[in-house]
C-alpha cells in the first residue's frame, strides 16, 4: 500500500512507497518517529536562510524532506545518497530535487561546485570522517559553507567508547568536531546545540525524567505503546527545540573550543566555511 509523501514546504504530495524505518535515518509520517523527526527538522527549518539562492549539495540526504525543505529556497539542490531505495524515492516524491547516487568519500562532483553543502545527522555513520570533510572542502566554492549536524556523544551515549547506535561508527563531542571541520581545512564560524525547550522539559519531568528514555524503553519491549506515550510523541513540534549558539571558552589557548554549556546539548550544529 502506497502513501502520500507531502512536501514539509510546499504541500506538494506524490503516491510513492514509504522507505521502510530501519533506525539508520528519520523518515516523516509515524508518530511513534516524530521527536525524532522534529529534532532533526529544527536544524533545517534555522539553517535555512544560509541556502537562499544558493546551489546546495545535501550529502547523505537520506528519506529526502530536507533536501526538498531546502528547494524552496535555493536556486539548485543536489541530493546525494549511496543508497539505491533512499535515490529512487527522492525522485519520485520530491521532483525537484536533483538526485544522484555516490560515495560520500568520494563526491561526485566538480571542485568548487557549489555555494553550501548540508550534512545533517550523517557523519557519525561514516568510517573515514575526515576524507569526507575533505571532500567537502573540495567541491565547495571560496566562501561556501558546510553546515553539519550530528549527535552530542556526551549526551547521546553518555560514558561509552561506542556507539549505542548500531548505525553509528564514531560519535563527537564539540571539540572533537571542531577538531576534524578545522584538520580539514574548514574555519569553525559557528557551534551550536540543539536542547528541549520549555514543553520538552515538561515532558521529561512527566516521563520519570527523561522523555527520550521513556521512547526507548517501549521501542525496545517490542510492544504497542501506551497511548499516552503515542500521543505526546505525536505532538512534539519544530518550536519545541531550541538552538542555542555556543560561545568561545574563555583563556583557550586552542582554537576553536566552546564554552562548557554545548556539552550538555542534543545534538552539536557546526558552520564551518571554506577559506
Amino acid at each position: 500500500m502506497s502513501e502520500a509523501v507531502v512536501s514539509p514546504v510546499s504541500g506538494e504530495s506524490a503516491q510513492v512507497e514509504p522507505l521502510p524505518l530501519t533506525g539508520e535515518r528519520t523518515v516523516p509520517g509515524i508518530a511513534e518517529e516524530n521527536y525524532w523527526f522534529r529534532r532533526h527538522e529544527i536544524v533545517y527549518a534555522r539553517l535555512l536562510d544560509r541556502c537562499t539562492g544558493a546551489t546546495v549539495l545535501e550529502a547523505g540526504s537520506g528519506e529526502g524532506y530536507g533536501a526538498n525543505m531546502i528547494a524552496a529556497v535555493a536556486t539548485e539542490v543536489i541530493g546525494l545518497d549511496y543508497d539505491s531505495s533512499a535515490v529512487e524515492h527522492v525522485r519520485a516524491a520530491y521532483p525537484r530535487v536533483r538526485m544522484i547516487q555516490g560515495n560520500l568519500a568520494e563526491l561526485p562532483l566538480d571542485d568548487a561546485s557549489v555555494d553550501v553543502v548540508v550534512n545533517f545527522q550523517v557523519i557519525e555513520h561514516l568510517w573515514d570522517q575526515g576524507q569526507f570533510l575533505r571532500e567537502c572542502l573540495r567541491v565547495l566554492r571560496p566562501g561556501g559553507e558546510l553546515l553539519i549536524s550530528t549527535p552530542n556523544r556526551i549526551t547521546f551515549s553518555p560514558g561509552r567508547d561506542t556507539p549505542l547506535n548500531p548505525f553509528h561508527t564514531r560519535e563527537l563531542n564539540a571539540a572533537e568536531l571542531s577538531e576534524l571541520l578545522v584538520a580539514a581545512g574548514f574555519r569553525v564560524e559557528v557551534m551550536a546545540g540543539v536542547h528541549h525547550g520549555a514543553a520538552l522539559v515538561a515532558l521529561d519531568e512527566q516521563w520519570g525524567g527523561s522523555f527520550i528514555d521513556a521512547q526507548i524503553e517501549r521501542a525496545l519491549a517490542g510492544e504497542p505503546w501506551p497511548a499516552e506515550l503515542t500521543a505526546a510523541v505525536a505532538g512534539v513540534r519544530t518550536d519545541d527545540f531550541d538552538l542555542r549558539p555556543a560561545l568561545p571558552a574563555r583563556g583557550a589557548d586552542v582554537a576553536p573550543a566552546w564554552d562548557p554549556e554545548i556539552d550538555a546539548s542534543l545534538d552539536l550544529v557546526a558552520i564551518a566555511v571554506k577559506p
